[in-house]
């Protein structure tokens, strides 16, 4: 049986609480479980298949929440298929599995390594160049942007299935991911010369920055804990206001 578009819906908005239950054990299955309840109990009418089908996503699942919605779209999908009998449960298990940690991978990178990173830097720069306005309306527009392509993957995922993943391998995220980083690193030495303009003192300004990035090549090969940066940064900002009334400062 098809799942109405209600039913679709709801499976959608559940994907927003695939961590709330977050475990050591599945990781994020009851999340998933919950989400790809209302499809379930759409396609099985028989309380033996629909219990086996609820057991099929409760086992270890865990992607970045972002391809969440593509996933479970994509599971629907699958799921349709096995409740015709035009595929096996195991075979949906292996592609279940392969899907989930495939685009992990290119959500930690894109997403989380590159795009967020990107949102954030620009706001902050709108912020300080033009008006705080001007950065919550960036965020905000980002913030939508990311609810769209959620909404958008999630449809594509139901209704195309394995055809919309080979459309995501072309674009080549894993290489966009690298072009933003670049954006990003120009991004935040022009945050820093906003901060920090060179006129004020140049010396003082390649000492630090220098430092910054020692400080942050220690922490990236695990020589100096996060922890340790942050109170030693606070450290010197108290003490180079005590010793020199903020002399140096900007302002």
């Amino acid at each position: 049986m098809k799942p109405e578009l209600r039913t679709l819906l709801r499976c959608f908005l559940r994907t927003y609480f695939i961590g709330a239950a977050f475990n050591t054990r599945g990781l994020q299955n009851i999340g998933l479980a919950y989400a790809m309840d209302p499809g379930l109990q759409a396609f099985y009418r028989d309380p033996k298949s629909l219990k086996q089908a609820r057991k099929r996503h409760l086992t270890v699942y865990n992607t970045h929440p972002y391809w969440t919605p593509l996933l479970v779209g994509y599971f629907l999908f699958l799921e349709a298929k096995t409740s015709r009998g035009l595929l096996a449960p195991s075979a949906l298990n292996k592609v279940k599995t392969t899907a989930a940690y495939t685009l992990s991978a290119i959500g930690d990178s894109f997403f989380g390594g590159s795009l967020l990173v990107f949102w954030s830097l620009m706001t902050i720069m709108l912020s300080l160049t033009v008006s705080a306005w001007a950065g919550l309306l960036w965020l905000g527009v980002s913030l939508i942007a990311l609810q769209v392509f959620k909404l958008g993957t999630f449809w594509f995922g139901w209704r195309q299935g394995l055809t919309f993943f080979e459309k995501i391998r072309r674009l080549n995220l894993i290489n966009w991911s690298k072009r933003i980083k670049l954006v990003n690193a120009c991004l935040v030495l022009a945050i820093w010369l906003i901060v920090y303009p060179l006129e004020h003192q140049i010396f003082p300004f390649f000492v630090s920055s220098a430092v910054l990035g020692g400080a942050c090549l220690a922490v990236r090969q695990s020589l100096l804990p996060r922890e340790a940066l942050l109170a030693a940064a606070a450290a010197g900002v108290i003490v180079w206001t005590a010793v020199f009334g903020g002399a140096g400062f900007p302002g």
